[in-house]
């Protein structure tokens, strides 16, 4: 991995605390106020719970990283991203422009990119990290404690999250290949220059060492201390991630297994509970998330300037992210999860892509003005949204700021109890343990809607369908999608969904992953130029 070479990697990025905001949306980097040397952080298990107390905020923070001339890196930019691109996030209308190469896909594959190059960067940023941790301990003399055990169990199931990001965006997925001969991503222990260089390994020895790396971390975590909260990799979060794997892998079993033991203590959230905004990581559900800390994000590009429709910021004043409306539709009006959208919201917005925003004559849902307007206003109030919001139909309410109408910044969730009973449902479906996955899928369906009835799934083929809808909706704007899509070899059809064409473009209609290549992202070109071991025919 050349690249650490080139943009010398430093722990202090991952020590300091981040200031410096402005009012304006047109300054928005942050920069490091301190630092302690590398040889100071590994020296001891307390320091070393500061590096890893630092990683913990840059999963977050979109901190500008050494070479980079953006900071949008961290998964407050990837997970919207990522569904903006798998079509569950719609976006309404271009906003102030970011995110829309994105949805329009032609971010992930330019090699130039600076999302492109963000992304591959800031995830071997934790590989770095994790490995000056785990040589440090391995190389030194520290008493076997609990303390030391969740280092490096916090450690190893960082890499092995890392190298899974990475993996299923710049490879072809697991099912749909041949991952003995597919070119996966470098695997690099290196933690000081001169930062050896690697080639790209295959898919299925990527695969090999995130799970030596996701067992490595459970085998420490289970003789280790309670977390200290949930910004930090539990034991639980550890089986999720193993989960997530596995599920990529088609390792059903494995799947299922980690999925259940991840998903123990964390009971499915209740109607009030779900609708409440998903703002806070101190919900039941919560397995993994990151608290967000005021003085370390950059506001203007936290994952709810992003996603909520009532961040006070331009790009969801102009911009209101909506559900598929074909998907909505499906959604029983028994099903509670209903009231996170609004399917008759107006469409305000004169710059709308679909060109029916801007007044209730161009929006089929309204016959008069005052009528049209009435429903603004009343949306306005009930969510506590500014004047200057705008709405439209299908739009979310499923994220709702603690503060709306502000630009508060809120927590950002990273696992839920919901998605490994998804995993575990799915994995048992393709085990063809039909009653077994249909009692998994009532108690989880039940939750959310009193009328469900699972035994009207009663093959393999319905209920894999059906998993697929509950993903959808259960698990929309979380980020899931993208991949989604690739581990059910699935293409991306916008055309019933209210997607403008005019808008996504590209993004629009896209075939198969199995026979498309455009589904795998770009090695960045900074890569390719200094790593000695890849060169341009080694490009996706």
């Amino acid at each position: 991995m050349k690249i650490f070479n080139k943009f010398r990697f430093s722990l202090s990025l991952i020590l300091v605390a981040l200031i410096s905001f402005s009012c304006s949306e047109d300054f928005l980097d942050n920069v490091p106020t301190d630092a302690i040397s590398a040889e100071a952080a590994l020296s001891s298990p307390e320091n070393m719970m500061l590096i890893l107390n630092g990683l913990h905020r840059q999963v977050y923070s979109q901190a500008q990283l050494p070479g980079s001339s953006s900071s949008r890196s961290g998964e407050s930019h990837f997970i919207p991203a990522l569904d903006a691109m798998g079509g569950s996030i719609i976006h309404s209308s271009p906003g102030n422009g970011w995110m829309t190469s994105d949805l329009q896909w032609l971010t992930h594959t330019n090699p130039t990119y600076t999302t492109v190059y963000n992304f591959w960067y800031q995830r071997y940023h934790f590989i770095a990290s994790s490995n000056s941790i785990i040589n440090a301990i391995s190389d030194g003399d520290f008493a076997v404690s609990p303390q030391l055990n969740n280092i490096l169990g916090q450690a190893h199931a960082y890499r092995a999250w890392a190298y899974h990001k990475l993996v299923t965006t710049f490879a072809k997925g697991y099912t749909i290949g041949n991952p003995s001969t597919d070119l996966g991503v470098p695997i690099v222990f290196s933690t000081e220059a001169p930062y050896e260089s690697a080639p790209r390994s295959t898919v299925e020895e990527v695969y090999n060492q995130m799970e030596n790396d996701i067992d490595e971390a459970i085998s420490y975590l289970e003789n280790a201390g309670s977390p200290v909260n949930k910004s930090h990799i539990s034991l639980n979060a550890a089986y999720g991630i193993k989960a997530r794997i596995a599920l990529s892998k088609g390792d059903w079993q494995t799947a299922a297994e980690s999925a259940a033991l991840a998903r123990e203590g964390f009971p499915l959230l209740n109607e009030s509970q779900w609708l409440s905004g998903f703002n806070t990581y101190d919900l039941p559900e919560v397995i993994w998330g990151g608290r967000v800390i005021d003085s370390e994000t950059n506001y203007y590009q936290s994952y709810f300037y992003y996603i909520s429709p009532t961040f006070n910021g331009s790009q969801n004043r102009s911009n209101p992210k909506i559900i598929s409306s074909e998907l909505y539709d499906m959604i029983p009006e028994t099903d509670f999860r209903n009231e996170a959208w609004l399917p008759l919201a107006p469409n305000t917005n004169p710059s709308a892509s679909n060109g029916e925003g801007g007044s209730y004559e161009s929006d089929p849902n309204y016959d008069s003005e005052d009528e049209f307007w009435d429903a603004w206003s009343e949306v306005i109030s009930k969510y506590g949204m500014t004047s200057g919001h705008n709405t439209h139909p299908y739009m979310t309410v499923k994220f709702l700021q603690k503060n709306p109408g502000t630009i508060d910044p809120d927590d950002v969730i990273y696992m839920r109890s919901s998605e490994m009973y998804l995993i575990e449902i799915e994995s048992l479906a393709m085990m063809n343990a039909i009653s077994e996955a249909q009692e998994l899928l009532q108690e989880f369906g039940q939750s959310r809607d009193s009328a469900f009835d699972a035994s009207q799934f009663a093959t393999q083929e319905e209920l894999i369908e059906q998993i697929k809808f509950q993903r959808r909706v259960e698990l929309w704007g979380e980020g899931f999608s993208f991949h989604d899509h690739i581990r059910w070899d699935e293409p991306l059809d916008q055309s019933n969904s209210g997607a403008a064409k005019v808008l996504y473009q590209n993004g629009f209609f896209q075939e198969r992953p199995s026979q498309n290549d455009a589904w795998i992202w770009k090695i960045p070109q900074a890569e390719i130029d200094a790593n000695p071991y890849i060169t341009s025919s080694d490009q996706n």
